[in-house]
C-alpha cells in the first residue's frame, strides 16, 4: 500500500465525517489553508484514496461604465435615438455620447453619412447590444464584444469538492496514526537515544527528485571560453577589431594577389564603402609588383589603391593579426583573436557564411617552426586531444605551412586547421626583421566534435531540449 504523509491522513480522518466537502470548509475544520487541502487531496487522490472535482463558476458583472449604460443606454443606442429624418452631423456632434457612439454605430453599419446628413440604415437597431447588457452569455458574440470594450467584467471562481473514495473511507475506519511525525533528528535526540521512541516520518529513497534545468552559458559560447582562458594562461594577449575591414589589412598585407579567386565578389561581402590606405602602403604596394627590396619577384602585374581601398566583411581575424603587427614590429609579440568572420558560402550541415574563428601569432628574435609546433601541441592538448599530429601544407602568406590533426575514438584523424611562419613578403614591407609564428582554426569544428553534432547549423539554434541536456563541463571521452 502506498505511504500516506500526515496531512494526507488527518485528510482521510476528517472526510470520515464531512464525507464531500469544499476545500475551503476542509481548510476551515483542519486549521489550514484551501491551497494546501487541495495539494493533500491531490497527493491522496493518486494513491486511490480521494477524489477531487473542480468546478468552474462564470460572473459577470458591471464595470463603472456598464453600471451608467445599463441605467442610460449604451452610448450607440442614446445616439441612434437622435438620429431622425434630416438630422445633420454637426448636430449630432453636440450629443455626450457621440465619441463613441458615433463609431459603434458606423462599425456596425447602422447608419451611414450623405454629405452633411446622417441617416439610419433600414432596421437600424442596438436591441441585441441592450439585451446582452442585461444578460450576457459566454456563447452570445455581443457579450465578447461587450467584454472586449470594457464594460462587462468577466471572472471566474473555482471551488474543489473533494470526498475519500470506499478505499479511503476504509482505510480511516481501520484508524489512522495521527501522531505528529519526526522529519529530522537533532544531535540531542540522537545522543540520548529518544529517537528510538519517535515517530519518524517516512521517505521514499528511490523516488527520483525532479529535474531542475538552471540557466547557463551557451554550449557554443562555454567552448570560446575556454579557448581564450588557455590561450591567455599561456601568456598571449587578446586583440580586437572591426567586422567591417579595409581590403588591404584583409588581403593585400598578407600578399594576397589583387586577381585571387577568393577576392572574387562570391566569395566575399563586398560593401560600397572605402576606407584611405594606411600609411607606408607603397611598401606592401611594391612588394606586390616586384618584390619590393627582397629577393622576392612579387606578383607582377598592376596593384590598384581602389582596390586595396574597398571595405570587405572580413573574412578572416588574420586582418587583425597583421594590423597588431603593423604596431609593435618589435618582438616579443604574443597575441590571438577570436570572432566571427564572413563568407559567401552555401549554406549546407558543415558550412556557414558566417563563423568563428581563432588566430594567434608568435613573435620572437629566435623562434623557429618547432616552436609552432610546440605551442599548437600543447593547445589541442589542454583542448582535451590527446593525440595531435601535423602534415605539411599550403598557405598563400606562410611558409612553412602545416595542417594540424587530432585523433578522435571511433573517427579517426581530423583537420583542425593551418598554421605556419610569416612569408617574407609579408612582413618585409611592415618592417617585421623577426620570425612571425601564425595559426587558425575553425571553432566551430571543434565544437562540433565536443558536442557530437553533425549539422553545424545547430550550433546556433535555440534549440531548448538540446541547450537543457548538454553538460555544462567537460566530458573527455574519446580525447575529446
Amino acid at each position: 500500500m502506498a505511504e500516506l504523509t500526515q496531512n494526507e491522513k488527518r485528510l482521510l480522518a476528517t472526510l470520515e465525517t464531512e464525507k464531500r466537502a469544499d476545500a475551503g470548509h476542509l481548510a476551515a475544520v483542519m486549521d489550514a489553508t484551501p491551497e494546501a487541502v487541495v495539494q493533500w487531496a491531490h497527493l491522496a487522490q493518486d494513491k486511490g484514496f480521494a477524489t477531487v472535482e473542480r468546478i468552474v463558476s462564470t460572473e459577470f458583472t458591471l464595470s463603472d461604465e456598464g453600471k451608467e449604460y445599463a441605467a442610460n443606454g449604451l452610448p450607440e443606442t442614446q445616439l441612434l435615438r437622435n438620429i431622425l429624418p434630416g438630422t445633420m452631423l454637426d448636430d449630432l456632434k453636440k450629443q455626450p455620447s457621440f465619441r463613441i457612439g458615433f463609431g459603434q454605430l458606423r462599425k456596425k453599419g447602422l447608419i451611414k453619412v450623405e454629405g452633411s446628413n446622417v441617416i439610419k440604415t433600414p432596421g437600424a437597431s442596438t436591441e441585441g447590444d441592450e439585451a446582452a447588457l442585461k444578460n450576457p452569455s459566454l456563447t452570445d458574440p455581443k457579450t465578447k464584444e461587450l467584454i472586449k470594450r470594457g464594460i462587462l467584467q468577466l471572472s471566474e471562481t473555482v471551488k474543489y469538492l473533494i470526498a475519500a473514495t470506499p478505499e479511503g473511507l476504509a482505510l480511516a475506519k481501520k484508524g489512522l496514526d495521527l501522531r505528529e511525525e519526526t522529519g529530522t533528528l537533532t544531535r540531542e535526540q540522537i545522543i540520548s537515544g529518544s529517537w528510538k521512541n519517535t515517530n519518524l516520518r517516512r521517505y521514499d529513497v528511490t523516488k527520483l527528485p525532479k529535474k531542475a534545468y538552471p540557466g547557463k552559458i551557451h554550449p557554443y559560447q562555454r567552448i570560446i571560453g575556454e579557448m581564450r582562458e588557455i590561450l591567455l594562461e599561456m601568456g598571449f594577449t587578446e586583440l580586437y577589431g572591426e567586422i567591417v575591414q579595409q581590403s588591404f589589412w584583409n588581403f593585400d598585407a598578407l600578399f594576397q594577389p589583387q586577381d585571387h579567386p577568393a577576392r572574387e565578389m562570391q566569395d566575399t561581402f563586398y560593401l560600397k564603402e572605402t576606407l584611405p590606405l594606411p600609411k607606408g602602403f607603397e611598401n606592401v604596394k611594391a612588394m606586390h609588383i616586384s618584390g619590393g627590396e627582397t629577393s622576392s619577384t612579387g606578383w607582377g602585374g598592376v596593384w590598384k589603391e581602389e582596390k586595396a581601398e574597398q571595405c570587405v566583411l572580413r573574412t578572416h581575424t588574420t586582418s587583425l593579426s597583421i594590423q597588431h603587427l603593423a604596431q609593435n614590429t618589435r618582438p616579443p609579440v604574443k597575441a590571438f583573436a577570436v570572432g566571427r568572420v564572413y563568407r559567401r558560402e552555401t549554406i549546407d550541415t558543415t558550412h556557414l557564411a558566417e563563423f568563428e574563428q581563432l588566430e594567434g601569432i608568435v613573435m620572437d628574435e629566435n623562434v623557429s617552426f618547432a616552436n609552432l609546433l610546440g605551442t599548437l601541441r600543447e593547445f589541442y592538448n589542454r583542448m582535451g586531444f590527446e593525440s595531435v599530429r601535423f602534415k605539411p601544407s599550403y598557405y598563400p602568406y606562410t611558409e612553412p605551412s602545416l595542417d594540424a590533426e587530432v585523433y578522435i575514438d571511433g573517427i579517426g584523424w581530423i583537420e583542425m586547421g593551418g598554421a605556419g611562419v610569416f612569408r617574407e613578403e609579408v612582413t618585409a614591407p611592415l618592417g617585421i626583421m623577426y620570425p612571425v609564428l601564425a595559426w587558425g582554426l575553425g571553432v566551430s569544428r571543434i565544437a562540433m566534435l565536443r558536442l557530437g553534432l553533425k549539422d553545424l547549423r545547430l550550433l546556433h539554434k535555440s534549440d531548448v531540449a538540446f541547450l537543457r541536456e548538454t553538460p555544462s563541463y567537460r566530458q573527455m571521452k574519446g580525447g575529446i
